[in-house]
Formats: structure tokens, C-alpha cells, sequence
């Protein structure tokens, strides 16, 4: 027998054994069942832990702040040892830089409240999550081997790092999560981690294409409306992109749109274009200026370009087109609604290990380190569903729960186009594009029963909006001899999008979809 199956026998059985002893009686166990939930699977332990506590008694409690400043240090009573101490500490560089330096965390840890306890912690800045959990009353230490950046270590000098006492059921997710490491490492390591994470969890192939791997692209066959889709493979960007793509079920993580003007010149629309304040915004720019930005970037981008089927681009209004681009110049990405064009189910959009508990517990920690980025991020949106303003996350799971409403059902609400948020409308890349279709009248009469906020980039490609005819391809268009369906114009890798092309619009498109990996099924009309 296996280390684990064996592991998970001996935590039922003495589940078991404490749930048999009678009340009645002064015998005491070692333990309680709370103790041995970190051994059992995630399925296991989140069922048991809900059924001993509310939604809120699973969020993780913030601790306080640890700041480097002599002799500051922290002491609080923990889930299994009830005294426990830390400090901070920063420590000489490991870098080139040696203004950089980095940390290390001293946790001392006393008090056991039972033979079989443990105590999971995450610890947090801005610029990084990172876990530990402690079975032994001794004395123990966290290293930060260098600080990401200067802003990093400027923050935890002025702020410190946040520390969180996690529920003991969340270890199984964090193990599970371990693979996640390198994929936003800007290296070769970092690219083939992010290739063999989408081949294993989401059956996607990366075959090399033959050279050349870039087009040589005229302008002139163009047009109006053709969509371009884009996937990142290395760095930061390709990092979170194959977290989106593992998540959605989309084969690309970025996506913008063609525009021609009065004059035939070209240019590209696209919502998340990062300016010199490094903000993601919305910017209408020149074609060759984007072209010029796509090959120096170092995320080795795939670039598709999927043109629109000439009955589309027929009834697709220029002029409203323009119009609607020029309203949302400047306007920043649309951070507010990004996860809820994800989440439409209650369960059957979280690939395991993921749920709308840890879904929860990441809000909540990211709502103590940084309250104006959870703001941002989705507490707007959150009142938005309930009709309420200015509640912070913990008065909106309240609301929730005086409502009779889970929290996992608030997530599935569908987001509506017309919701103005803060700083104005919030457009995801792909829901710009889609909210122009509407305006150019893409959507004909469906326009008004269709939330394209609710829209993920594989919702947008399968979309039956383009060309079917790879005759009617530019003659520079690489499709591999057949091999593609639709432009592939930059890339190394065989760029796949799987039911491109199938889907016809319909009223109240992909408000109640399933996104579970690795098929990805969906039924009809969801």
C-alpha cells in the first residue's frame, strides 16, 4: 500500500475512533477532529470543516504585520499552539544589487493544545504569497531569499509582511498547488514549466511549426473587426495567462482587434495595453506600433489573427465601431469583472484543487494586504450583485448570509454590460472587443439579450463569426498547408483553439457554462 492511501486509513480511522467515544464518558483523546483534517484530502476536509463552522469562520485570520524595526515582533494565541512569536529580520543581498537583500522571518511556537495539532500560515506582501505550517513547538524560521524588487523591500520596511493563520483543511490545496511555482519564471525553465502545466492539465500539444515563424503582413488585407488572439508562454504575463487558460478552458490568454480608419490605415484596439505609468489601459494604436511591441516582447508570444466571415464584416458599422473605441480611450482594464466572466456554477467552474473557498481566502487576504486592490478587483463588482455600495468583503459575506445566500452563489450572478463601475465601464481584453461587435451591430437583435462581460477569450473564439473558407485566407496567411483554420502570424508553437469558429450567438450566451478541465464541456446553450 502507497504512503498515501495508508495516511488517509489511519486519519479515518481515528476520526472514527474520536467520533465513537461516548460523551458520557471523562475519557479524552489526544486530539480533535479539527487536528487531523491537514492529513486528509481537500474533499475530505472542507466538507468536515463546513460542517463545524460558518463561511466566515473559514476565512484566514490576519494575524498582524511583521516590520523589520528593532525589536518589533508579534505574539498571538494560534489554532494548535497558543503562544507563538515572530520576528522579522533583513538579511544581506544574494543578487547584484546590494541595496536588495532579503528577509528572514523567526517564528517561535509553544503551547500545543494536543499531541496531533498544526498550525498553517501564509505570510504576504503585494509582490508575493508564500506558506508554511509548523507541527513542532520549537523555535523556526522562514527564508526570503531576495526581495522581488526595491518597491518590495520599501513596502515591508514601511508595512511589513502579513501574516495569516490559515484553516488546517487548506494544506491538500496549497501541496497541490506547488507546480504553480515556476511558471512566471522569465526563463527557459520558466517557458517549458508553463508548456508541460497546460500539456498535463489542459491536453494541449505545443508542436514546433516550420519556419518561417513570423508573417510578413499586408495591411491592405485586413480588416475591420479581425480578431486577434494571443498566448504567452514565459515570464509574469505567461505565468498568469496559463493560470486563465487552466481556469477557462482557453487556449490563448490575450486578445485584441483590428480597426481600419477613413484613409485605410490600420490599427489595433486593445484593453490591457501597459503605458509608461506601467497601468493596463485601453488604447487604440498604430498597427505597426503594436506589431513593433508583440516581437520585442519577451513572453514568446503566438499570435493568431481569425478574420471575420465576410457576411459579418458586412453588416459590421465602421463608424459605430470607432465610435465606441474612442468612449473608452484611457479607461483601465476591466479588473472588476475578470473573474465573474470565469465563475458561472457553483462548482463546476474551479479545476481541483481550486474552490470557492480558496477563492474566499485569497480575496481576503489580498482585502488586508492591499484594501484598494480588492476594491478594484471585486468588491464593486460584489455590492454590484447584491445592489448594496461602499461594503467592504466582510459586510458583503454578512449581506450575504442575512440574505440566505451562499457566497459561491453570489460569485455565479451574471455580470451586466451596462454596470458603470468607479472609474466607468470595466471591459476585460476580450469584452472590449465583444461590447465594439455590439456596437458595429455584429449581433443583429441579440445584441440586447447577450452580457458580453460574461464572456471568457474561448467563449469569444468559438464564437461562429469567422471565416470558414481557407481559400479566402490572405495569400501570406500561414495555416500550415491545412493544418489551421485560421492565421497562426507569429509563434514557434502550433497555436490551438479548440471548437474555434462552432458556436452561434444566442440569448443569455455563456451566463451558466461549466469550464472543468481537461475536456472543457460545455453544454448547449448554457
Amino acid at each position: 500500500m502507497s504512503r498515501k492511501p495508508f495516511l488517509f486509513l489511519s486519519c479515518l480511522l481515528l476520526l472514527l475512533v474520536g467520533f465513537s467515544v461516548d460523551l458520557g464518558q471523562s475519557l479524552k483523546v489526544p486530539f480533535s477532529v479539527d487536528d487531523v483534517l491537514p492529513m486528509l484530502p481537500r474533499q475530505v476536509s472542507w466538507p468536515v470543516l463546513n460542517s463545524f463552522h460558518s463561511a466566515v469562520d473559514l476565512l484566514p485570520v490576519f494575524i498582524g504585520s511583521l516590520t523589520p524595526n528593532n525589536n518589533a515582533s508579534l505574539e498571538w494565541k494560534g489554532a494548535c499552539f497558543h503562544g507563538n512569536e515572530a520576528r522579522l529580520d533583513i538579511t544581506p543581498s544574494d543578487r547584484d544589487d546590494p541595496g536588495l537583500g532579503g528577509g528572514l522571518l523567526h517564528l517561535k511556537t509553544s503551547e500545543a493544545h494536543s499531541l496531533t495539532c498544526m498550525d498553517l500560515y501564509v505570510f504576504a506582501t503585494p509582490y508575493r504569497i508564500t506558506w508554511d505550517y509548523y507541527f513542532s513547538a520549537r523555535d523556526h524560521t522562514l527564508s526570503f531569499d531576495s526581495w522581488e524588487e526595491t518597491a518590495e523591500l520599501d513596502y515591508v520596511k514601511e508595512h511589513g509582511v502579513s501574516v495569516f493563520l490559515m484553516p488546517s483543511g487548506m494544506l491538500g490545496t496549497l501541496l497541490s498547488l506547488i507546480d504553480v511555482l515556476p511558471l512566471f519564471s522569465n526563463t527557459a525553465w520558466g517557458e517549458n514549466a508553463n508548456l508541460a502545466f497546460l500539456k498535463k492539465h489542459m491536453g494541449a500539444t505545443f508542436e514546433k511549426r516550420p519556419q518561417p515563424w513570423r508573417s510578413v503582413i499586408n495591411p491592405e488585407d485586413v480588416h475591420s473587426g479581425d480578431f486577434l488572439a494571443v498566448s504567452k508562454i514565459r515570464g509574469r504575463w505567461g505565468g498568469f495567462e496559463t493560470l486563465e487558460k487552466w481556469v477557462t478552458g482557453g487556449f490563448a490568454g490575450h486578445t485584441a482587434v483590428c480597426l481600419k480608419d477613413d484613409l485605410g490605415r490600420l490599427w489595433v484596439g486593445e484593453s490591457g495595453h501597459e503605458n509608461e505609468k506601467g497601468e493596463e489601459i485601453i488604447v487604440v494604436i498604430p498597427w505597426d506600433e503594436w506589431w513593433a511591441l508583440t516581437l520585442k516582447d519577451n513572453s514568446n508570444p503566438q499570435v493568431a489573427l481569425l478574420p471575420l466571415h465576410p457576411d459579418v464584416r458586412g453588416k459590421f458599422n465602421n463608424t459605430a465601431a470607432w465610435e465606441y473605441a474612442r468612449s473608452m480611450l484611457g479607461k483601465p482594464y476591466g479588473y472588476h469583472n475578470m473573474i465573474f466572466s470565469w465563475i458561472d456554477t457553483l462548482g463546476d467552474n474551479y479545476p481541483p484543487p481550486l474552490d470557492a473557498h480558496l477563492v474566499i481566502s485569497v480575496m481576503s487576504m489580498w482585502t488586508r494586504v492591499q484594501p484598494a486592490y480588492a476594491a478594484n478587483m471585486w468588491n464593486e463588482a460584489l455590492n454590484k450583485r447584491l445592489g448594496t455600495e461602499d461594503l467592504d468583503l466582510y459586510g458583503i459575506l454578512e449581506e450575504t448570509a442575512r440574505r440566505g445566500m451562499s457566497f459561491d452563489e453570489l460569485l455565479t450572478i451574471p455580470e451586466q454590460d451596462e454596470w458603470v463601475y468607479s472609474d466607468g465601464k470595466s471591459t476585460t481584453c476580450v469584452a472590449f472587443i465583444l461590447a465594439m461587435y455590439k456596437a458595429a451591430g455584429v449581433f443583429g437583435p441579440l445584441a440586447d439579450h447577450i452580457q458580453v462581460t460574461e464572456f471568457t477569450i474561448r467563449d469569444a473564439y468559438t464564437l461562429r463569426l469567422f471565416e470558414d473558407n481557407q481559400t479566402r485566407l490572405p495569400s501570406w496567411c500561414n495555416t500550415e498547408k491545412g493544418k489551421l483554420e485560421f492565421c497562426q502570424i507569429l509563434g514557434e508553437y502550433r497555436m490551438e483553439l479548440p471548437g474555434y469558429n462552432t458556436i452561434d450567438p444566442y440569448p443569455n450566451m455563456n451566463e451558466n457554462c461549466p469550464s472543468l478541465p481537461p475536456y472543457y464541456e460545455r453544454p448547449s446553450k448554457c
